[in-house]
């Protein structure tokens, strides 16, 4: 790490240049308080919920990732990193592509509906938004190549719109977090800030589900599709499906 005293000068330094100069870091494991704080680093790279994010996806186990967000973001006092804007991620370049390390690809867009639906800034690693491959062990050609040819397809689309839907949601940019419904194969959580509520809802299965939770309200508005969402009998979840349901 980074020699502390030296972070705070740099931050001093930056921000004497410009107000808006923004500090972020790599840090791999630890405690990210010790640098992401008053006169240190503005963020830095969430790598506990990288690997929650696939690894959760691979085993069909949505609580590690759940609890992963709830221990970490949490409403409670005791939550680690509540109020932090760390950098989030399913892959970056020193780490094996998100096409690559899941082993269902119908579980890409749900990794991306968790990363932009979770607290923290989401990241796109070049490429990736078009569903390109690279493993780690075959090297920096493998991780980061040319791109020549640029093909949007569901991928892209989504994230797209992921994208434009968590920059408009004061909810989803700096909102508390709330579980509201987890089992192995679901995970539904809740954003809130200043009086705006989005739901978000993860399907890793290839069936319907219906989840059954306390939204506190009767309907919503569905933000991919612009839909009427109704929460009365049962929230409906396509297979392998996001949902960003604004209150």
């Amino acid at each position: 790490m980074l020699n502390r005293q030296f972070i705070r000068e740099l931050n001093s330094f930056c921000l004497s240049k410009r107000s808006d100069f923004f500090l972020a870091g790599e840090m791999i494991h630890g405690n990210y308080k010790e640098i992401v704080c008053d006169g240190m680093l503005h963020s830095a790279t969430n790598y506990e919920c990288y690997k929650g994010i696939y690894s959760s996806f691979n085993s069909m186990n949505m609580f590690e990732i759940g609890h992963s967000l709830r221990n970490r973001f949490g409403s409670e006092d005791w939550c680690m990193y509540r109020g932090l804007q760390l950098i989030g991620f399913v892959d970056n370049h020193d780490v094996t592509r998100i096409a690559s390390v899941l082993s269902n690809k119908n579980h890409i867009i749900p990794a991306y509906g968790v990363l932009f639906g979770m607290p923290g800034i989401p990241c796109i690693y070049y490429g990736s938004e078009w569903g390109i491959e690279g493993r780690k062990e075959n090297g920096d050609d493998a991780l980061r190549p040319e791109i020549t040819c640029v093909k949007f397809n569901e991928i892209s689309d989504f994230i797209s719109k992921a994208a434009k839907i968590h920059r408009e949601s004061k909810a989803l940019c700096y909102g508390n977090l709330n579980i509201l419904h987890l089992t192995n194969r679901q995970l539904v959580f809740e954003r809130a800030c200043d009086g705006e509520r989005v739901i978000v809802l993860i399907n890793a299965d290839e069936n319907e589900y219906t989840a059954h939770f306390d939204a506190k309200a009767g309907c919503g508005t569905e933000l991919i599709t612009g839909e009427h969402f109704d929460f009365g009998a049962g929230s409906k979840m396509p297979g392998y499906s996001v949902q960003y349901v604004k209150i």
